[in-house]
């Protein structure tokens, strides 16, 4: 496969000067305000497996709106356990609730959220996102209310994330200091932007992540989610400059630097979906301590179970797995 973007080298040097908007932090503290949500509901689930117990999770997201969820307990635990909370894949679901162990295996309660309105691909999803969309917007989640701050998916998608991180804080389960979130390509991106905009969160890993230097995805991407822009403004021609303002809010790169925890990220030199400079570019700004994993020879996969030992060494020395 042929390197589609930037060398290593020159992803190294590249530091673009991003478009931020003057209101951001404003936008993001009114947004995350807005409503005083409810608690989550945690109901067991008999999955017939002895060591992890799973719970079917409902946590109140934007607007107040149910977002589903799993989360998973080593059976054994004793004392409030270290946390990860996973976010999805662009158009994955939260799935069946045996599908993902292996943090609970490793010692950790492990929170998993459903991505509103997704679960076409992979694994199914269970999680409606209720608010319409205008005609002419393209199939996908980019241009879902991108002419707008206001109105765009992604708003509501981000607030969602920072709320489960918020429920692991208060899960009677968990140790609210030792909260890690991550998530693969959009749930990478979610986990930067919940290391950005909520301070509790101890440490973040996101791997191969989506959503980061937009204008440039945009731009370089050779397949995958950020065509949907290129889609839309083939139809709507003079929307450019608004639907780039729009997606600044929501660009992880734009977020990164108000992010503190430590962080180790994965990139991959041929990822076609999300190009390595645009992840360089959200490493780069990242505000906290960070370490980097790249996978020069691979495509969007990235390190995949490779990587996941990685963070698990990483993580295991940082907040320590089971109890203290």
């Amino acid at each position: 496969m042929p390197l589609t973007d930037l060398t290593l080298a020159d992803c190294w040097a590249y530091r673009p000067d991003l478009d931020v908007p003057a209101d951001l932090d404003a936008f993001w503290a009114r947004t995350l305000a807005a409503d005083e949500p409810g608690p989550a509901a945690y109901e067991p689930v008999d999955t017939a497996l002895v060591q992890v117990r799973t719970f079917d999770v409902t946590v109140p997201g934007y607007g107040d709106e149910p977002v589903r969820g799993w989360l998973h307990l080593p059976a054994n635990a004793d004392g409030p356990l270290p946390c990860v909370v996973e976010y999805l894949g662009y158009g994955r679901g939260r799935g069946l609730p045996h599908e993902k162990l292996f943090w609970a295996a490793a010692g950790y309660a492990h929170l998993i959220m459903d991505s509103r309105g997704q679960g076409w691909s992979a694994a199914s999803g269970s999680t409606a996102d209720p608010h319409p969309y205008p005609a002419g917007t393209v199939p996908g989640f980019l241009t879902r209310g991108v002419t707008d701050p206001e109105t765009c998916y992604y708003r509501r998608l981000i607030t969602d994330a920072v709320r489960f991180a918020r429920a692991a804080r208060e899960h009677p389960a968990v140790d609210p200091d030792r909260v890690a979130v991550t998530g693969i390509s959009q749930g990478g991106g979610l986990a930067l932007a919940v290391a950005a905009l909520d301070p509790g969160v101890a440490a973040v890993m996101p791997d191969v992540p989506f959503l980061c230097d937009i204008r440039r995805g945009v731009q370089v991407a050779g397949r995958g989610p950020y065509g949907e822009v290129t889609e839309y403004l083939k139809l709507h021609r003079d929307r450019g400059e608004q639907v780039f303002r729009t997606l600044s809010y929501v660009d992880a790169a734009v977020l990164a630097p108000r992010a503190t925890a430590p962080a180790l990220f994965s990139i991959a030199m041929l990822d076609q979906v999300c190009p390595p400079s645009t992840c360089f570019a959200a490493y780069h700004r990242y505000g906290g301590e960070k370490e980097l994993r790249v996978y020069e020879f691979n495509d969007h996969e990235g390190g995949e179970a490779a990587h996941q030992l990685e963070q698990l060494a990483w993580l295991n020395k940082l907040l320590g797995s089971g109890t203290r």
